[in-house]
This record gives structure tokens, C-alpha cells and sequence, in this order.
């Protein structure tokens, strides 16, 4: 089944948007759901729990290389097809995972359950930009960041009770299971949205050439890196998250459960918001607007810890900055692909991993502090969001000047 641009039918459209943001959904889901069995993975294996975490590092790897190599592959040969590979690798890993007798086969395991993953947040966007016009991308990405965003919601909650019940491995079943729906609604729901295009080259020289000049052009390199950046303001929140108030305001594993719930949902809110701003408001100007009031929060965070931080005014400003990142996120991603139609599909495998980069190196550089404070936080947070802030205005200011000198010469 293909889709034909020229024909709306909303009803299909939003069946797509619930398969597209359920598929993007699934790399989140695949990292927050086994958490909570660190401690179980340790015990069985006879490690500490920090080598456990090599078990994300491999992901975070395997999901970045991932979306690179999905890109070109899904503008030569279509979405589907691809997608669905990736899916059945999915499974596969799934299983090895639940088979994983020592740490490193369940490392091996993890990367390649990252490189099936990361299809489905490649295509997702892609598909999106295929099907919608340019002026509806950034709302049907609020469509998806508002079931994306549920995974770090019900992620840990499902996976805990499955750990405490039947053990760490039957998590990485519930995955495979999850991942069998998917395979089976991106069969029988989601269109081909292209035409697949022979003309695009694989050879390695190709594929870095085409994504070098994706990357330099103007409005992406922008957009992609101001995107990038606020979403390494959240990946740093997300890594602090437990330290700050288990450790700096004393709350317990449940309290933290239920408010870390609460901010997510502040992510959320604001991705469905922006879809009403949307329909008054250009996306620009809201992405401009939302950037500055996300400075000035990330400030007041910053001075908040210098001052001794107080537990409620840090609970609103972190609820807040979800909130206006719930904007920005899929605003930056829409106006990133806006110049790509044919090379959607690489476009968004290049957002995807300069995002999981970035957002890596935030939660390094976050780790690297181990004061019980929420200084290093609101320094990172105030240098992430200023730098992104940065690179939006210097857009606006270009095309300023462009346009200016347009009419000019006209």
C-alpha cells in the first residue's frame, strides 16, 4: 500500500501517527524498562552495577550508528522494507539478550538491539516529512513526542514489576513481544511513502559525502544543533535526576518515581500545547520565544543552587524547562528537515544521531561532577540552552538580512 500525497484522509493519518510515535517510542522504552534491574544483572553476573552501565554505552553506540546507516538505506529502498528488517532484528536481539549468560554477550546483545531500535526513529520522522506538508510537520511531531514521551512515564514502572515478579531476562521478552506488535501494525498499517530511489549510492564515500552536505547546509546545521542541544539540556537532567532528589532533597525511590512521572509529563504537555500555538503562531517565533524564556530558567536554576537550592522553586523551574522543551523538540526537528524531500530519510538519521551525541556527552559531562549539588546541573543546562539559543537567532538575523537585501534589490 502506498500513500498518495494528494489524497487526505485524516482518520488514516492519525492511525500513522499512532504507529509512527509507538515505533519511535520503542528506543526510550528499550532503555528505561530494564533499569530498575541493574542490581538483579550485577547479582547474577558478579560484577558491580557500573559495569552494568556498559550495557547503555553499547546502546547509545549502537543507536547513533544505527540511524546513519538507516538513512540512505530507506531513501534507496523505501521505508517499509527496511523498517521491517530492523524490527526482526529488534526480535532477534530481544532474545539474545534473554539468553545472555555473562556480561558481554548481553553488551553484543544491547548493540544490536539499539541498531533494530533506531529504524523506527529514523523512519518516523522520515515518513512524517514524506506524508505531511511542511507547514503540519512540527504539529504531527507534538503527535508523536505525546506518545514518545510516555515511554519514560510507564517504562520503569513496567519494568520493575516484571523484574520484582519474574526476573531481569523477562523484560527483554516483554521487548521482543512489543516489538512482534509492531512489526505486525507497520504490516498491516503504515504505507510506503516514497518511491524507493535507485539513484541513491551506499559506498561509503557516498553516503559521508551526501550526509557532509546535508550537514553544512545553513538552515539545517542550525536547527539540527539548536534541536541537539536542548535535548543534551534534557539527557543531563534525566542522568542527575536521581541524585538530585534522592540524594540533595532526600526523597525516596517511590517519591522520586511519582515526580519523575510528573516532569515527564510536563514534556509532554508541552508538545500537545505547541500544537495549539501552531495554528496562530509561526514555528519560528515560537522556537525563538521559547529558546530565550529557557535561558533565562536554566539562569534562575543556576543561581537557585548557588543560593542553597529550595526544593520547590527547583521542582518548578525543572517543570517548567521540560515543559517549553516539549516546543522545541519537535519544532527544531521539523524546521531541520523543512529543506529535504528526497533526502528525508538520511536528514533524519543525521538529527537522530547529533542528538543521541549530544545528549550523551550532557550526561558525561554531568557524571564527571559528584558534589551533591545542582550547581554542575544548572551550569550545563545554561550552557546547552544559551548555545542553542544562540544558533536560532543567528538563523532569524540571516534571513533578516537576506530578505532585506532581496527587496532591495528588487
Amino acid at each position: 500500500m502506498n500513500y498518495t500525497p494528494g489524497e487526505r484522509n485524516k482518520k488514516k493519518e492519525y492511525i500513522i501517527l499512532v504507529v509512527l510515535g509507538t515505533l519511535i517510542a520503542l528506543g526510550p522504552f528499550s532503555i528505561d524498562s530494564y533499569l530498575p534491574g541493574f542490581e538483579n544483572i550485577a547479582k547474577d553476573f558478579n560484577i558491580t552495577v557500573s559495569r552494568v552501565g556498559l550495557t547503555l554505552t553499547s546502546y547509545f553506540i549502537g543507536i547513533s550508528l544505527g540511524q546513519m546507516a538507516y538513512g540512505p538505506i530507506m531513501d534507496k529502498f523505501g521505508r517499509k522494507r527496511p523498517l521491517q528488517i530492523g524490527l526482526l532484528l529488534y526480535i532477534l536481539a530481544a532474545v539474545a539478550c534473554y539468553f545472555s549468560g555473562n556480561l558481554t554477550s548481553l553488551i553484543i546483545a544491547r548493540f544490536f538491539l539499539a541498531l533494530g531500535a533506531s529504524a523506527g526513529m529514523v523512519a518516523s520522522k522520515a515518513i512524517v516529512r514524506d506524508i505531511f506538508p511542511v507547514e503540519e510537520v512540527a504539529g504531527a511531531i507534538s503527535i508523536l513526542m505525546l506518545i514518545m514521551g510516555g515511554a519514560p512515564i510507564i517504562a520503569p514502572t513496567i519494568g520493575g514489576l516484571i523484574i520484582q515478579s519474574y526476573g531481569w531476562p523477562i523484560v527483554f521478552i516483554f521487548m521482543g513481544g512489543f516489538a512482534v506488535l509492531m512489526l505486525i501494525s507497520v504490516s498491516s498499517f503504515l504505507p510506503e511513502s516514497i518511491t524507493p530511489d535507485s539513484n541513491v549510492q551506499l559506498t561509503p564515500k557516498s553516503v559521508l559525502k551526501n550526509y557532509y552536505s546535508i550537514l553544512t547546509h545553513s538552515k539545517f546545521l542550525n536547527f539540527a544543533f539548536a534541536g541537539s542541544f536542548a535535548i543534551g539540556a534534557m539527557f543531563a537532567y534525566i542522568s542527575s535526576a536521581p541524585k538530585l532528589f534522592m540524594n540533595i532533597f532526600d526523597l525516596s525511590q517511590s517519591e522520586f518515581g511519582i515526580l519523575f512521572g510528573v516532569n515527564a509529563g510536563g514534556l509532554i504537555l508541552g508538545s500537545q500545547i505547541n500544537r495549539i500555538a501552531l495554528k496562530k503562531f509561526k514555528t519560528l517565533d515560537i522556537t525563538l520565544f521559547n529558546s530565550v524564556a529557557l535561558v533565562i530558567l536554566s539562569v534562575l536554576f543556576l543561581l537557585d543552587g548557588f543560593f542553597g537550592p529550595d526544593y520547590y522553586t527547583t521542582l518548578v523551574l525543572i517543570f517548567l524547562i521540560l515543559f517549553l522543551l516539549g516546543f522545541q523538540n519537535p519544532n527544531t526537528t521539523a524546521l531541520s528537515l523543512e529543506p529535504f524531500t528526497k533526502r528525508a530519510g538520511r536528514a533524519s538519521a543525521l538529527i537522530g544521531s547529533l542528538k543521541m551525541v549530544l545528549g550523551a556527552c550532557a550526561s558525561f559531562a554531568v557524571s564527571l561532577f559528584h558534589s551533591n549539588s545542582i550547581v554542575p546541573l544548572g551550569i550545563i543546562l545554561t550552557g546547552a540552552l544559551a548555545i542553542s539559543s544562540i544558533l536560532l537567532f543567528q538563523f532569524s538575523f540571516k534571513e533578516k538580512k537576506l530578505s532585506k537585501s532581496v527587496k532591495l534589490n528588487n
